[in-house]
This record gives C-alpha cells, structure tokens and sequence, in this order.
C-alpha cells in the first residue's frame, strides 16, 4: 500500500466532487435507471432482507445515509419508520433533487439533507445514536485513500448504538480488466450514452473515465470527466470493520454485481 499526503487525499476528494458537479450530477436518476421510486423500492428490498430494522423504530430513531444522492437509501429509511435521517452528500444538486422527491412522497419532515463530505459529518454526532448507517451505491471506493475508509469506519463505529447496523455496497475491484474489458456501458437510451473505461494507476487506485453522449436537435454531443477510484476488496473492508469492533454479519455478491456488506456493533 502506498502512501498518501493530506494533500493527495483532498485532491481525490476534489475530483470526485468536480466530476460530480460538471458531468453526472444532472443524468444520477437517469443513471439508476430513471425512476427513483423504483430505486427506493431496491433499497427497502434490500434493508428488508437482512433483517433491518431490528426493532420498529420509534419517535426520535436517528440513521444516516453516506453519500445519500437523490436520497433512495434516505428515503427507505424513513419508510421503515426512522423518524430523523440524515441525508449526507456534497452535491447540491442532489440533494435537491432528495428534497423535492421527499416533499413529494410524505419524507420531508424525516429527511434532512446535509451537505458535508461523508468523513467529515459522523464527527457532530453524538456518540451510539444510530440506529443505522448506510454507505450504498459504490460511495467507499470514491474515497481517495484506503486509510480514508478505515478512518471513516473508526467514525461510524463511534456514532452506531450498540447493536446497530452499518450497511454498504461497492464494487470489488480485485481483478484487473484488460484490453476491451476496460469499457462499460453504464445505461443507453434514445438520446443519452453513459460509457466508463477503467485505467489502472497502482494496486490501490484506478482512474474511471466517464463518456456521455447527448442528443438533441443539433445532434450528438459528447462531455467526458474522469476521477480515481479505490480498489477495495471483500477482505480488506472485512478486516478493516473488524478493526474497528464491527462484525461482519452479511457479506455477499449482490444486485447487478454489486457487493453488499452488513455489519453490526456488538
């Protein structure tokens, strides 16, 4: 593993952020398949199938999605009962977007959008008041650095109740794609084309180059952006929740790939 300055580290951070803002933030919805509701549905699947909420939870409860985007994993939440959510991202946008679709749905009183970066946020809260942490949808890789996640872990250790559950999902990226393997298609419809080309910058990191291809009454135009990316793996992040005193109850290859990790605060 190499090393990284504090400076390497925000700079990470600082493209995700800028990707995020100048390229995908406006498509995010449309990404996920362009029904929100739809995606809430998968997040109440998925929260529901292993087993959370452990108990109903009651006026006050308190969970917090981590890198919440338009909200699908802050608003299941609130539809199992949790009366405050936090809904935490950087992007402004997004979370307007959470905060229209709360207000739409009957959410807006339980969820409240935060603007803060994600290892920054668990640090204001109180000490074993959630119930629940939810950190979905490929959010640790896009930390800059494989201690960020520990760091972040160390955090969300702090601010779980005993016995509360902390949920993620990633994409493991043990193995290196070669050749054509790189190039993914994300989603595709009559006037939009999502591409990514992974490009392999050490063991720890790799650069994802994103390709939209947009249409309207002049043609097709393409924008392009790239950030880094970790390349964590099913044994690292067990290791390293057990470092922290959180065990791993559920670990297995999920939905479209994706890994999904349970883990509980004895």
């Amino acid at each position: 593993m190499t090393a990284a300055t504090g400076a390497g580290r925000t700079k990470g951070a600082a493209q995700y952020e800028a990707h995020y803002a100048s390229l995908l933030a406006p498509h995010y919805t449309w990404m996920l398949g362009g029904d929100l509701e739809a995606a809430v549905s998968a997040q109440l699947d998925l929260l529901r199938g292993l087993g959370l909420p452990r108990e109903q939870p009651g006026a006050g409860s308190f969970a917090i999605d981590l890198g919440a985007g338009p909200g699908p994993g802050a608003l299941a939440l609130a539809r199992l009962g949790f009366t405050d959510v936090a809904a935490v991202d950087t992007s402004e946008e997004l979370l307007d977007e959470l905060v229209r679709h709360a207000a739409e749905t009957g959410a807006a009183e339980a969820v409240r959008p935060v603007r803060d970066d994600i290892r920054s946020y668990p640090r204001t809260v109180a000490s074993g008041s959630a119930e629940v942490v939810l950190c979905l949808g490929d959010t640790l890789p896009h930390l800059p650095h494989r201690s960020d996640v520990l760091a972040l872990l160390v955090e969300i250790s702090g601010v779980l109740a005993q016995g509360g559950s902390f949920v993620a999902t990633y994409r493991e990226q043990e193995k290196v794609a070669r050749g054509t393997d790189r190039f993914l298609p994300v989603r595709s419809t009559q006037d939009r084309i999502l591409t990514c080309f992974l490009e392999y910058v050490d063991e720890d990191t790799l650069l994802v180059h994103d390709l939209l291809h947009t249409r309207d009454g002049a043609g097709w135009h393409l924008e392009t952006s790239a950030y880094p990316k970790l390349r964590l793996t099913a044994g690292l992040l067990e290791e390293q929740c057990a470092e922290v005193g959180l065990r791993a109850r559920h670990h297995e290859t999920g939905p479209r790939g994706m890994r999904v990790l349970h883990a509980v605060k004895p």
